[in-house]
């Protein structure tokens, strides 16, 4: 697909529902995230994610979602994104925008030598914020690699399953076998119920 017209905002875009924002930080990438508006309750299928990434950030690797939008807005600094097909690069900077409707293909890091802040807007977003919040939630518990990735592969499958994500690259089919294997391993040994805390506030009591 051919990537999406960049257009500017000159204000900060406005919240659907009025929430207090929850600051988390990721200790092993320093990726900051601060979840404007939450899907989780009963605010809906969208959310609202502002993002800090530091200098060398690698972001996201190239994919996209079947089924989920995204906004891009950067506030502050410098954003590189690859949209449409890989190579095509492009930089965000501040006061401007890019929709990504679903099907894609997307990137986004930090190569620049500042701190860069933006916000995500997805929808539906109820399974990204699931995803984003355990990805956070493993790297705090010590479960994660030094690149952030989760070291139990059933935790990933099943947050890449939440999320509606599709990597560029590996094969598709590899893809849905490999992760449906997983998912439906993680499934007969109960293994959600481990991930629930970092979504669910009720089970972190």
């Amino acid at each position: 697909m051919e990537p999406t017209n960049v257009q500017a905002k000159t204000t900060a875009p406005v919240l659907i529902a009025a929430q207090q924002p929850e600051f988390i930080i990721n200790p092993v990438t320093g990726d900051q995230m601060t979840i404007l508006h939450s899907t989780l309750g009963k605010n809906g299928r969208y959310v609202k994610i502002r993002f800090d990434l530091p200098p060398g950030a690698k972001g996201s690797p190239l994919h996209y979602h079947p089924t989920m939008s995204e906004t891009f807005t950067v506030l502050k600094g410098s954003l590189e994104m690859e949209v449409g097909h890989s190579g095509n690069r492009r930089t965000l900077r501040a006061g401007e925008a890019l929709h990504v409707p679903a099907g894609t293909q997307h990137s986004f890091c930090n190569p620049f030598d500042n701190w860069v802040t933006f916000t995500s807007e997805n929808s539906p977003g109820e399974g990204f914020e699931k995803f984003i919040r355990g990805m956070f939630g493993l790297a705090i518990d010590g479960k994660v690699n030094h690149q952030g990735m989760p070291t139990n592969l059933m935790y990933f499958a099943l947050l890449l399953k939440k999320a509606d994500i599709v990597l560029v690259g590996p094969p598709l089919i590899v893809q849905h076998l490999l992760l449906g294997a997983l998912v439906r391993i993680a499934d007969w040994l109960g293994t959600e119920s481990l991930l629930i805390k970092y979504w669910n506030k009720e089970a972190q009591k």
